[in-house]
């Protein structure tokens, strides 16, 4: 008779310090989606299907509009300083800024655009932390989307920066339909979520 395999978890310790991008990108056996935050890792929750799907709606709607100097990533770290490395659901980059299928990151400056989908437990940070971080790291848009209450339909909160204050101006709230003109010209239905 054997004994039973015992599993042990190994948590990652903090450097004195805390952790530094260079460790968000080299530590291995990382759960996927780990990001950066101050100096501390932070693993994220297993995500809902409205979660997922609104990435997709979102995603397919920016790559049919997006001009030719820019590329649409989804779920990429943005590096900001040496210990924030957060990873929006949706970015939107410099085309110059794309060296290989094998990156990783890219660095903020090439960020023209970041957007996140909220879900119960990136609530905080997507409303407060990332927000704050992008803004003064001078990201120049930033759209925060969240699922109504009523109908489970995406509801698109967009902002720009003031680039004086480094803080963003909320400039419209999307239901059912988003349609701008900034970064570029965006067309996207959101009652098609209902089919995917």
């Amino acid at each position: 008779m054997t004994a039973e395999p015992v599993h042990t978890t190994s948590w990652p310790v903090p450097p004195l310090d805390g952790y530094t991008v260079d460790d968000l990108l080299s530590l291995p056996d990382l759960p996927p989606h780990t990001e950066l935050i101050d100096g501390s890792l932070v693993f994220v929750s297993p995500q809902r299907a409205f979660h997922s799907v609104v990435i997709d709606l979102l995603v397919s709607g920016l790559r049919r509009t997006v001009p030719p100097e820019y590329r649409i990533r989804r779920e990429m770290t943005v590096v900001i300083d040496k210990r924030n490395g957060p990873e929006p659901d949706i970015t939107v980059v410099r085309a110059a800024s794309v060296r290989s299928g094998e990156q990783t990151y890219y660095q903020v400056n090439d960020v023209i655009l970041a957007v996140e989908v909220v879900s119960p437990e990136s609530e905080a940070r997507d409303h407060d932390t990332k927000p704050h971080k992008y803004a003064n790291a001078g990201i120049p848009h930033f759209w925060r989307v969240e699922m109504t209450n009523t109908d489970a339909l995406p509801v698109v909160h967009v902002f720009e920066l003031d680039t004086e204050t480094r803080t963003y101006r909320h400039t419209g709230l999307h239901h059912n339909h988003l349609k701008l003109t900034v970064p570029f010209t965006v067309d996207i239905d959101l009652t098609e979520i209902d089919q995917l």
